[in-house]
């Protein structure tokens, strides 16, 4: 049963939609399964460019279908945008795009929500994204949330929203303060784009069963990186939703059985968008000579919110491959350290005085964290024309064997930039 995940193995931004992409060429149908539009993927081919939120990075290769399953939130608004874009842009998406009907809606109130609570945390914000995805992730455990199914049905969509929003109303009115929302207004919109999106409202967790039984390639991708998970991340700066392999599987409605491969994308240094710790954290001058480099780009997709940069993480790197049970790494972004003199390597952390080889629980230590670093010296050469491993500098060779060595998984494919054929594979069996 063919099944491969890809996930990013830190806070995101990982580079997990070029390497999609690049696998979607072998595959027959790509997953996302979790999240909603607060993730975002920018794939570069051709000297062009397309950013995506909700549909799959697959998207972009004609002879394959792309899935949006039941775990995840969808926001029928950018939806619907986002496929008129591609649409537009000469991408055919009918009959190739499948949307599960277990899908939670993300509506209006769930964005005001979102920044509400936001402005009530003051200086404790968590730096959400403002796109609806926790209070929608609320209602949904709540079991007062609307899904696809029903939006698409007007008859039962009129009478379900009606009671959802006289019970969010409330909420805005007694605890925020606000003025209650119009909901005949959200009605009418949103009766439009659940006949909009219909045709592509099928049985997607079924399609995905009958492709893995008849031995087919499927590809699930990751939204988030797995230091956002809700429950084993940087709790509380995390995303809403398991960002795991294990979760993946779960927003798919398939069993873990049917996953063969499990590659753990992992960028060159550390990125973190948005609040919370970052212990590699890079002073301002070599935040300079990172800057320096060519394709830096570290502006997140989604929120354009510019990325904070850190030293590559080890202790972070293996913890996450242990919780995804990574078969294969995927390194992207090794340009960026092109131009440093030095590079550091964070192998372990002291709190209070001890050593600890894996991150705390608590979030109060986390921020007390003190890294402990290896430093090797850098090649200041350009790794983009290198199209084989054996060909890139002495020191960066050196850097990859110590990266597999702490983690204990081997790389199967390095990204020198972010174009499709700026990558080095290792692996033979894919090529």
């Amino acid at each position: 049963m063919p099944g491969i995940i890809v996930i990013g193995l830190q806070w995101g931004d990982e580079g997990k939609g070029k390497v999609v992409d690049l696998l979607a060429s072998r595959a027959s149908h790509i997953v996302r399964s979790q999240g909603g539009n607060n993730a975002g993927h920018t794939i570069k081919t051709e000297g062009k460019e397309l950013a995506l939120h909700l549909l799959p990075s697959g998207i972009l290769h004609p002879h394959a279908h792309c899935y949006i399953a039941g775990g995840c939130l969808i926001d029928p608004k950018v939806l619907t945008e986002e496929i008129k874009n591609a649409e537009e842009g000469g991408i055919a998406l009918m009959h190739r795009l499948h949307i599960s009907p277990y899908a939670h809606v993300i509506f209006p109130i769930h964005c005001l929500l979102d920044r509400l609570h936001e402005e009530k945390k003051g200086k404790k914000a968590i730096g959400t994204t403002g796109r609806g995805i926790g209070p929608c992730i609320e209602d949904r455990s709540s079991r007062v949330g609307l899904r696809m199914a029903e939006l698409i049905r007007p008859d039962i969509f009129e009478k379900k929203l009606h009671l959802f929003y006289e019970m969010k109303n409330l909420m805005l009115e007694k605890i925020f303060g606000q003025k209650p929302i119009d909901v005949k207004a959200i009605f009418e919109e949103y009766a439009i784009f659940g006949e909009f999106l219909r045709p592509f409202i099928t049985d997607v967790e079924g399609r995905i069963s009958e492709a893995l039984f008849r031995d087919e390639t499927v590809l699930f991708e990751g939204a988030h990186g797995t230091l956002l998970d809700t429950i084993y991340g940087s709790y509380p700066y995390v995303t809403s939703s398991s960002t795991l392999a294990s979760g993946i599987c779960a927003g798919a409605g398939i069993g873990p059985r049917y996953i063969d491969e499990i590659f753990g994308v992992l960028k060159a240094y550390t990125t973190r968008v948005g609040a919370g710790p970052l212990p590699t954290a890079v002073d301002p001058d070599t935040l300079e000579n990172f800057q320096k480099a060519q394709d830096f780009r570290e502006v997140g997709t989604t929120t354009g919110r510019v990325r904070r940069i850190g030293w590559l993480d080890l202790v972070l790197a293996r913890h996450a491959a242990v919780l995804n049970g990574v078969t294969q790494l995927v390194l992207t972004k090794l340009d960026i350290l092109d131009v440093l003199p030095e590079i550091c390597i964070c192998v372990g952390y002291f709190l209070d005085g001890q050593k600890i080889d894996k991150p705390p629980p608590l979030i109060e230590d986390w921020e007390r964290i003190e890294p402990i670093y290896e430093t090797i010296p850098g090649w200041q050469t350009s790794t983009k024309e290198v199209e084989k491993i054996r060909e890139l500098p002495k020191n960066a060779r050196k850097y990859i064997d110590r990266i597999e060595e702490f983690c204990n998984v081997s790389i199967g494919m390095i990204s020198v930039g972010p174009a499709r054929e700026e990558t080095i594979e290792v692996d033979e069996e894919w090529m």
